[in-house]
């Protein structure tokens, strides 16, 4: 049975065609990952889904009795609910019928006619084995597996929601989600907030879930352990691979080189009729054969070239600095108005390269806030080598004006610097010239994530602090990033959720976790 089934789809923004006449279709019980690089419209296919984006032709249809549930990260919760009670709201259809079963009840403690206190009774007990049959009554207990499971136990479930962080809102948003059990879950980037065990953890729920999901990742070896099958965008196309997510790889290289091969013997087909077109159509001998080629040229159905893959080259300016010891840091205390975490001690050397670790909320962002002079401290200090030169990617991509293209925004930070090494070092990163020229708003995810890691090539630095800066970076990008990482020869600081990115660049492991347990 079709859950959702996309017919000859097509869009454009402005003079950008995002697809054209794409077609896919999910099943019940099939967990597809969406993949294709940054830009390629996975966003804006998932917002035609649920209705927030209008297509243009083409049609997407829904099964009717079909419940589709929507994974928004960056949707406003303002609840002053605790996360308990917001999370209980999954179940408000039960609750519901949970006050009809007490208000029969109550009837039932008063009645004296045989015959409705028969009705009655009978009402009772269809609520009460509907409601066991949907798990009401373990309802609480489901609530509290789920939170454990994704983390959110570790802050409280009596925390006030409104007070969380934008990455422990996105786990609650998560974990209401999985206990609304849709028919068809749509995830986009379900592991961004999330830490190893957690992600592990989502892997053994989506891989015993009953419904379908369409899930957008660029956690490679998440989606290969989750999917059946995947839904590639490339070319302004959607194409189905019954495929799990490394054979999917493996496949798509031969079509791709089976694609450009057809593409190109079609471009030499038609230089060929153009070129007789052009040489006869003015002689009256052959002017017939002429207009017959060029009947011929007219009905042929032209193959899209081929999407330009730009391949990120990403590289970290090095500014030389002669200290060995860059960053000291002693009974450091980070937090908001209470310390998150135990006192750190840290020492690191000049090209070390270090990963912080653990489970999501524990005060990893609040550090390195902390370090770049984001956020005061509670208490301790630390000290950074006498010119030393820091640069720091935010784990929330946020720009002040987000009309701005990418080449606005570099221009304001570079004023100075001409209009070749602006547009090259937004190049290198992976941005098209057409993306240089977008307002950021229209931009991706993956999109303005290049946007500010090319603004962090343009300055020479010896310290670089990255928070989470693989997420929402297509692999391409993840791989120049891993490279330019190991390249620089200053210092890093590094959060990320990918243990296998951290195994590849990292040589030093702070665990945050670790440093709560010693101090019990």
């Amino acid at each position: 049975m079709s859950l959702i089934k996309i017919e000859n789809l097509s869009h454009s923004f402005g003079d950008k065609v995002v697809f054209n006449d794409a077609s896919i279709v999910l099943f019940n019980k099939e967990i597809m990952g969406l993949v294709g690089l940054n830009g390629t419209g996975k966003s804006t296919l998932i917002k035609m889904i649920t209705g927030e984006v209008l297509h243009d032709r083409g049609t997407i249809e829904i099964h009717p009795k079909a419940h589709l549930g929507f994974l928004d990260q960056h949707a406003e919760i303002k609840s002053s609910k605790s996360i308990m009670n917001y999370l209980r709201e999954a179940f408000n259809e039960l609750y519901k019928i949970d006050e009809k079963l007490t208000h029969v009840n109550e009837k039932l403690s008063v009645v004296t006619d045989e015959n409705e206190m028969m009705d009655l009774l009978e009402k009772s007990s269809n609520y009460f084995e509907y409601l066991d049959s949907k798990g009401f009554y373990t309802s609480d207990a489901e609530i509290e597996k789920v939170a454990s499971g994704l983390g959110i136990s570790a802050f409280g479930l009596d925390t006030k929601v409104k007070t969380l962080s934008g990455g422990q809102r996105a786990k609650v948003m998560l974990a209401k989600l999985l206990l609304d059990k849709p028919d068809v879950l749509i995830l986009d980037e379900p592991t961004n907030f999330l830490d190893t065990a957690h992600i592990d953890w989502l892997i053994k729920f989506l891989n015993g879930f009953e419904g379908a999901a369409l899930v957008v990742s660029h956690d490679t070896k998440f989606l290969d352990a989750i999917t059946t099958c995947i839904a590639d965008i490339e070319n302004h196309k959607i194409t189905r691979y019954n495929l799990k997510f490394d054979k999917f790889l493996e496949a798509k290289g031969v079509k791709a080189d089976q694609y450009r091969k057809e593409y190109e013997r079609q471009q030499q087909y038609i230089a060929k009729l153009e070129d007789f077109i052009a040489r006869n159509i003015a002689r009256a001998s052959t002017s017939n054969m002429a207009k017959s080629r060029r009947k011929t040229l007219n009905k042929l159905d032209v193959i899209d070239k081929p999407s330009e893959t730009v391949k990120p080259h990403i590289k970290f300016l090095y500014k030389p600095i002669g200290s060995k010891i860059l960053l000291e840091v002693e009974n450091l205390e980070v937090g908001y108005s209470n310390a998150l975490l135990p006192p750190i001690n840290l020492i690191l050397e000049r090209g070390e390269k270090l990963a912080i670790q653990g489970f999501n909320g524990i005060g990893k962002s609040t550090f390195l806030k902390t370090l770049a002079g984001k956020l005061p401290a509670i208490s301790g200090n630390f000290k950074f080598a006498t010119a030393v030169a820091i640069e720091y990617f935010e784990q929330d991509n946020t720009f002040h004006d987000d009309n701005q293209t990418p080449l606005d925004f570099i221009r304001g930070e570079f004023p100075l610097m001409s209009e070749k090494e602006k547009r090259t070092a937004l190049a290198l990163c992976g941005l098209k010239q057409e993306h240089l020229v977008t307002p950021l708003k229209r931009l991706s995810g993956g999109e303005q994530a290049k946007t500010t890691i090319g603004r962090l090539t343009l300055t020479p630095s010896n310290v670089l602090i990255l928070d989470e800066p693989t997420n929402h970076l297509d692999v391409n990008a993840i791989a120049s990033l891993k490279q330019a990482i190991k390249s620089f020869e200053g210092t890093i600081l590094l959060v990320s959720h990918d243990k296998h990115f951290i195994k590849e660049v990292a040589d030093k492991v702070l665990n945050m976790e670790e440093l709560i347990a010693q101090k019990k």
